[in-house]
């Protein structure tokens, strides 16, 4: 089953970002990942809570391939920069229809 990483960004000290995006991209598609969104465009549709500044989203082949990435030694000097240097959410979402309901005929 594929996942999906999901973050809401906002950047307290641009300082991380170049040396991030440079290296991590390489890093998540040598880990199995693959840029799905990774931008500050958004379009707010409904809901009360502010937009952040920046929105990602990454496929991952399994829940085992985005924990290795997450975990390894090569990515921890970049969490660390980027926690530094920003704050928002992480999470990781399974790709699935809990209610089985997309594949539904009707």
């Amino acid at each position: 089953m594929k996942y999906y990483s999901v973050a809401e960004l906002n950047i307290t000290s641009a300082r991380w970002i170049p040396a991030y995006v440079r290296n991590v991209t390489k890093m998540v598609e040598k880990f199995g990942g693959r840029y799905l969104s990774r931008t500050t465009n958004m379009e707010k549709i409904e809901g009360e809570r502010k937009l952040p500044q920046l929105f990602l989203i990454i496929e991952w082949p399994s829940r085992e391939a985005m924990q290795t990435f997450f975990h390894s030694e090569e990515y921890k000097p970049y969490l660390e920069s980027r926690l530094k240097g920003s704050n928002g959410e992480f999470v990781l979402v399974p790709g699935e229809d809990v209610n089985q309901l997309a594949n539904v005929p009707e």
